[in-house]
């Protein structure tokens, strides 16, 4: 079969039975870190897939991208992927995942652009709440408190990155509580998790119709925050840190009867104090090594031929 057609229905399964497979799965609640790595090795591979079919299917259509991709490859490699017999619909191929890569990008750039314009207005409205002090320089402190009467807090990314937190969060928070909340946003910015927001949001709106990337961005932003509570959870105990989200969270109504938009705090908390057994080391070490073989497998695919010719 045509390597470009493999590449393509392999890229085009992954994204389908992927998001499938994981909601059966129970273990990722367990080990959310290696979850999140498991999902960045399949949407790597899906992408990996669709790129090296558009490769292919253009030089199969138009000699000069054949003569690049090509160039240093003897003549037998070049027979070896019989180009030739992919058609005219190859140039149909290329152009078509061409776009989507166009696509994708320019998702990813707009993203980008709104969470820099959300960040900078932030800073400007954290600058009029909390003025700086005579010879302050701007974001010397990475602790910023504010004025207020709703118990909030979070981590500010960017160049100088700062936890931000309310004084009604401080009145609430008792003994350690304080230090499990900043552990829990160092967590988010140490492991960068605002990057992988940024791209799963960018894959979903790009794409809003192909499931492995909805149900990427969806995972990403439950799995980032179990990975951040285990993170502190460590340093500071699971009952503590559990306490601190139902300290900041109680008056939003996300521990009611009725759905919120916090709706996933009550199963975080339920998760903290009702612990199950982390996976052996033996087992996480297999999904690990499991999940980096996924976007080995394109490339196998799309060079075995050659090397079959080589050889």
């Amino acid at each position: 079969m045509l390597v470009s057609l493999v590449l393509l229905l392999l890229g085009a399964l992954a994204a389908v039975v992927t998001p499938r497979l994981m909601a059966r799965a129970e273990w990722p609640e367990r080990e959310p870190v290696v979850a999140l790595w498991v999902w960045q090795c399949v949407v790597a591979g899906v992408l990996l897939s669709f790129g090296l079919s558009m490769t292919f299917s253009a030089a199969a259509a138009w000699q000069a991208v054949r003569g690049q991709v090509f160039a240093p490859a003897p003549h037998a490699v070049v027979e070896a992927y019989a180009l030739a017999a992919y058609g005219p619909w190859s140039a149909v191929i290329a152009v078509l995942l061409a776009l989507g890569g166009i696509w994708s990008a320019a998702m990813l750039t707009r993203e980008i652009r709104r969470a820099q314009v959300r960040r900078r207005r932030r800073r400007a409205e954290l600058l009029v709440r909390s003025p700086l002090m005579p010879g302050e320089e701007p974001g010397t402190g990475r602790l910023v408190v504010l004025e207020g009467e709703r118990p909030d807090a979070w981590w500010l990314p960017g160049a100088a990155p700062q936890l931000v937190i309310t004084t009604a969060a401080l009145g609430r928070l008792k003994g350690r509580q304080l230090d499990a909340v900043l552990a829990h946003e160092q967590g988010h910015a140490q492991a960068r998790h605002d990057w992988l927001l940024h791209c799963s949001a960018a894959l979903a709106n790009g794409f809003p119709q192909v499931p492995v990337f909805a149900a990427f961005r969806d995972e990403m932003h439950r799995l980032v925050e179990l990975a951040a509570d285990d993170v502190a959870s460590r340093r500071f105990g699971r009952l503590t840190i559990a306490l601190a989200l139902v300290e900041l969270n109680e008056e939003r109504g996300v521990f009611g009867p009725c759905p919120t938009p916090g709706a996933e705090l009550p199963l975080r908390v339920n998760r903290l104090l009702s612990p199950v057994e982390r996976l052996t080391a033996g087992r996480r070490l297999r999904l690990t090594a499991a999940a980096a073989l996924v976007p080995i497998v394109p490339l196998l695919v799309a060079f075995v031929p050659g090397l079959s010719a080589l050889g």
